[in-house]
């Protein structure tokens, strides 16, 4: 193998940059050379790429986002789309591919591993952390931290006012951002969609809280369980408590990624070279109790990733 592409696809998330420097100095190391795909799967549909050198991505360890940019395809997933990016794969010479994404990117480097047969393999990078084979993916820390600073934030303003603060976090169907954020920032109740809630349950612990002299309370919602606007009408139309609510949105996926997510997306990246050098593909690298370890991709792609069902039963002690 001498040359291999990378590319960055689906939602961004911080630290993926820190992988792209990785991938592109280890193959360097190695003698690759490589090639960076702009815009996802719509830019190599569009041969929006060009080689990479180690000054490529000088400096880039610290900054969110992706330097490589990301975009969403849907002319990917028709076969003219997928012939075109195996056009341009013929036509820059790509042997082996480095995809930096989710399920749904990992969906489509599959797709050309079955249809063409370029080898490639996956690093997982979202912030939700929904990806099975893995214990963390790239983006979750930092974006973790990203609400526990947005809570320590609001917290200060719920106990001037003695309100209860509602707070809508990202997840897409994954509870895992609100539960981790919840238990470090010491949320009074955390929804997630993983596990049913009872809005009468959540207002009489509202009510207990008042009742032991208790100023203020955050509520933590994953966007898969409910509407953080819901919940913050219900709250006050059942018990009259004047509830505030912040939605944070893309806040969380920005910012410079946290050390964790640096060295994570470095170990991964690296591994991805490694593989793809010894002839592995359909695989995705991922981390299990410290260790980089590869899986095959069909055992990763849509399979359903539980919640820590302890962590939860121990925010939910240590909240009361």
């Amino acid at each position: 193998m001498q040359r291999i592409g990378v590319l960055t696809s689906g939602g961004d998330a911080s630290g993926m940059n820190s992988c792209i420097r990785a991938v592109v100095r280890k193959a360097i190391y190695h003698g690759l050379e490589i090639i960076g795909i702009r815009r996802g799967y719509s830019g190599f549909i569009d041969a929006d790429m060009g080689p990479m050198n180690l000054g490529s991505v000088a400096d880039i360890i610290g900054r969110g986002g992706t330097v490589l940019h990301t975009a969403r395809s849907e002319r990917f997933m028709t076969k003219e789309g997928r012939a075109q990016v195996m056009e341009n794969v013929q036509r820059f010479g790509i042997q082996g591919l480095v995809v930096i994404g989710g399920d749904g990117s990992f969906t489509g480097a599959r797709l050309l591993h079955q249809e063409y047969g370029l080898p490639i393999i996956g690093v997982p990078g979202t912030i939700d952390n929904d990806i099975s084979g893995t214990d963390y993916t790239i983006g979750f820390d930092t974006a973790v931290n990203n609400v526990v600073d947005a809570i320590n934030k609001i917290r200060d303003t719920a106990t001037s006012h003695e309100r209860t603060f509602v707070i809508e976090v990202m997840g897409r169907n994954s509870g895992n951002i609100a539960l981790a954020a919840g238990l470090a920032g010491g949320a009074e109740s955390i929804i997630i969609p993983e596990i049913p809630f009872n809005i009468d349950d959540i207002c009489q612990k509202l009510l207990s809280g008042i009742k032991r002299g208790k100023l203020h309370s955050i509520i933590l919602v994953a966007e898969g369980a409910a509407s953080g606007l819901d919940i913050g009408k219900e709250i006050k139309q059942k018990i009259g408590f004047d509830t505030k609510v912040t939605i944070l949105g893309h806040l969380q996926r920005g910012g410079t990624p946290t050390s964790f997510d640096r060295i994570l997306a470095s170990r991964l990246g690296a591994k991805a070279v490694e593989l793809l050098m010894a002839g592995e593909t359909n695989k995705m690298v991922g981390i299990k109790a410290g260790e980089i370890l590869a899986t095959d991709l069909n055992d990763v792609i849509g399979k359903p990733v539980t919640i820590n069902k302890d962590m939860y039963d121990l925010a939910r002690i240590l909240s009361i």
